[in-house]
Formats: structure tokens, C-alpha cells, sequence
């Protein structure tokens, strides 16, 4: 089983990359991150999104490197296709293939009006019972999906009170609070980014007791958000995580090009 952590990952930081404009038919956008504990590299993490319309489609990529690889290879593919709605994008589909060495996992999600209707992880993990807290059929109403839950229009209130997020078997609220702007810049993009502080609260779908789910809930996470230059949206760049192995950085090397 992929653990919380992998929630939180997945919603608040690689996840975030994607840039979008739904003004253009068809535009294509890539953007890029490097993910470093302290200042070792462990992964690296690519998007592309796709917009014609109100559709829209973002596919993504994660694989471990530096001293990761030395003990295990992990690597993800990921997906999601929807329509903007309103201040939202709102998911019909969402995917992740997740590989640790020779083990794969595959979690499916269909959407329909911000509901969960269809869920299966395949292999079909092993749970305990009496520890296990299962998902609702309330906890799987009025969600988003972690890919592009966190991608805002620019008319949209960046930090949000409350973001709940399903990815496939966790049911997670992400807590965010303003805390201002910063500079930022990177490839492809150069100005102001909006500072959010981010808190992970879990619902269902997690073993009772978890150190690494105790550890995030009371950890105060951060997570900046920049416009892109060429799509009307606001989507994460930067983003901090503290472990109990140090600070987990998520940074954009390409951004909005």
C-alpha cells in the first residue's frame, strides 16, 4: 500500500505542475520538477497538460534518483481528464500507475459532478480490519482528484479554507491559509508567488495508528503558487514538507513554457 505520504505528495506538491489554458484550443504546456531532501536529490517529475475548450487533460510523470535508487526504484505515471467548472476543475477520470522495484499498483477513479462513482486499486491490497479506516460512500461526495485539485483560474480564491481530495484510496482534506507573496522564478516564468501555509488532515482510507500519518497532522507544510505567463491559471511551483528526515523541497526548473 502507498502510504499517506503518498496522498499528500500526490495533492500538494508533484502533482501540481500542471499549466493550462482553457482560452486556447489545444495548447500544450510541459513543466518540470526537481524533489530534494536537504540537499540531496531523491526524484525528478514531469506534466503536460492540454486544454481544448472547458476540457482538459494532464498526464504526468515521477522516478526516483540520486541516493533513492541505491536502495529502490520507484517511479509513477498518472493521469486525469475533466472539465472547468465554475472556479474548479473538476475531474471525470483519474489514474496512477505506481512501481516500487517489481511491485505495481493501479488505482482508477471516475468522477461524475464532483462525486466519486467507480473506484478500484488493482492488485487489490490487504487491509486488517480492525485497523483499517474504510472510505464512505460521504467521504466520496463533492471531491477533487490530487492531480488537478490544487489548479486554480486566475478569478479563483488561491488559498481556499478546505480542499478535499480523494486519490484513489485515501480521503484527505488539505487545510490552506495565505501567508503572502514571495519572488520566484525559474525557467519560463519570473515574478510573484502566492504563499500558502498547508495542513493534512485525514478522513478514511488509512491505517488507525500510522507514525507517518500522526507525523503530518501536525506538521505545517508550505506550498507557493504562480501564474503562468501564457494560461490564465495559478498552479504550485514550490512547496516544503517537513520529515522526520528533514525538509522535502519540490521546485520548478520549467514552468509555463
Amino acid at each position: 500500500m502507498i502510504s499517506c505520504v503518498r496522498s499528500v505528495f500526490a495533492a500538494a506538491l508533484v502533482l501540481a505542475s500542471a499549466t493550462v489554458s482553457p482560452a486556447v484550443a489545444a495548447d500544450r504546456q510541459v513543466s518540470e520538477f526537481d524533489i530534494s531532501l536537504g540537499i540531496l536529490p531523491i526524484a525528478t517529475a514531469s506534466f503536460s497538460s492540454q486544454f481544448e475548450g472547458e476540457g482538459y487533460t494532464i498526464t504526468g510523470s515521477f522516478k526516483s534518483a540520486g541516493i533513492v535508487d541505491v536502495f529502490s526504484h520507484v517511479s509513477a505515471d498518472t493521469s486525469v481528464s475533466g472539465r472547468i467548472r465554475g472556479d474548479r476543475l473538476q475531474a471525470d477520470r483519474y489514474k496512477l500507475v505506481y512501481r516500487m522495484n517489481k511491485r505495481t499498483r493501479v488505482y482508477d477513479v471516475v468522477y461524475r459532478n464532483g462525486d466519486v462513482t467507480e473506484t478500484t486499486i488493482t492488485p487489490e491490497p490487504k487491509r486488517d480490519p480492525k485497523t483499517w479506516i474504510p472510505v464512505t460512500p460521504k467521504d466520496l461526495r463533492s471531491v477533487l482528484d490530487p492531480l488537478s485539485g490544487l489548479i486554480f483560474p486566475a478569478d479563483a480564491k488561491v488559498c481556499p479554507s478546505r480542499l478535499p481530495v480523494f486519490d484513489g484510496e485515501s480521503r484527505l482534506d488539505l487545510v490552506l491559509s495565505p501567508m503572502g507573496t514571495q519572488p520566484f522564478s525559474t525557467e519560463g516564468f519570473k515574478g510573484e508567488a502566492i504563499v500558502c501555509s498547508i495542513r493534512y488532515q485525514p478522513r478514511s482510507g488509512y491505517k488507525r495508528g500510522r507514525y507517518d500519518v500522526e507525523y503530518l497532522k501536525k506538521t505545517q507544510m508550505e506550498i507557493w503558487f504562480a501564474k503562468s505567463a501564457v494560461a490564465n491559471v495559478y498552479a504550485p511551483v514550490y512547496a516544503r514538507i517537513p520529515t522526520k528526515m528533514g525538509q522535502l523541497y519540490v521546485k520548478a526548473v520549467k514552468y509555463g513554457g
